[in-house]
């Protein structure tokens, strides 16, 4: 019995520690996304990073020779597909031409609570009511926090990143959901394979006719979204929402705001407000009691 519930106790451990690495990539999308459309179009540059995740991710499944998904687990990988290959970086690309990074990062902080609500609807998860209110004053601290370093917004950004952020809920409980029995790695690298025979033709029609006008920045800024946003962060993510809990882990996206505004202030030059070290500190003990309570 001991051993069993040290076990629990391990796996519950280690699910929240490879979301928290999850967490660390995700936090520089936003920045780098910001760089990379002041260069490329947002169509291109979301279709591009699919195209390259997807072709590396070919070559792992083929490497390490995994057998194909089974029929039953086709719909919910392309359901994970239209939600973090296409629909998140797709319209964050097209809401960062309205808005700058601070004020995208306000409605980032409500996608654990997005996370948490689809971990109820599809995997069957049933948090304490004390959870959610952990979760629903994390998510204020946040907005209110994020909102207050980047001032009023824009219409049409606000509501293209609240259909990003429905989306990736789904994106993130649905993977975390089948990642259980299929892998972690696994989902994302099927999810992009079964993206490319779309998302590559459409990324060579939609490239510009030169690309000698993109600077250094803006490609190493493809080379992140494509490589860490789009494949690596998920080997941990839907590692960490699997074993340790779809809303429960989901928590730990409150804490991205914060590093993603690190990340805009030290490499965009974007204002960050003194009150972050207060703000940070009330979101990690929301994430705290939020994992107390998630069971």
């Amino acid at each position: 019995m001991n051993n069993t519930h040290t076990l629990a106790t391990n796996s519950n451990l280690g699910g929240w520690l490879s979301g928290f690495l999850g967490v660390l990539i995700f936090s520089g999308s936003l920045p780098a996304t910001r760089v990379a459309v002041a260069d490329f179009d947002p169509t291109f540059l979301t279709l591009a990073r699919a195209s390259i995740a997807g072709l590396l991710a070919a070559a792992i499944l083929i490497l390490l020779r995994q057998k194909l998904p089974a029929r039953k687990d086709l719909i919910p990988l392309l359901v994970v597909a239209g939600g973090v290959v296409v629909g998140f970086p797709l319209l964050t690309a097209l809401a960062l031409k309205h808005v700058n990074s601070a004020h995208a990062i306000v409605f980032v902080g409500l996608l654990p609570l997005a996370t948490a609500l689809f971990g109820v609807i599809r995997a069957g998860e049933q948090p304490r009511p004390a959870f959610w209110i952990c979760s629903l004053l994390g998510s204020a601290v946040v907005a209110g926090f994020a909102l207050s370093q980047s001032g009023a917004g824009n219409f049409t950004g606000d509501l293209l990143m609240l259909a990003a952020v429905a989306v990736c809920g789904l994106g993130y409980a649905e993977g975390g959901r089948i990642a259980r029995h299929l892998g972690s790695w696994q989902v994302i690298c099927w999810v992009l394979v079964l993206s490319l025979p779309l998302m590559l033709p459409l990324a060579w029609y939609t490239q510009p006719a030169t690309f000698t006008g993109a600077s250094w920045p803006a490609w190493i800024s493809l080379g992140y979204v494509s490589l860490f946003s789009m494949l690596i962060g998920f080997f941990f993510w839907y590692h960490g929402l699997a074993t340790g809990g779809i809303a429960a882990v989901g928590q730990l996206q409150l804490l991205q705001p914060f590093f993603g505004l690190a990340l805009a202030g030290l490499l965009l030059h974007e204002q960050i407000s003194p009150l972050m070290a207060g703000a940070t500190v009330a979101v990690v003990l929301c994430v705290a009691g939020a994992k107390r309570f998630a069971r």
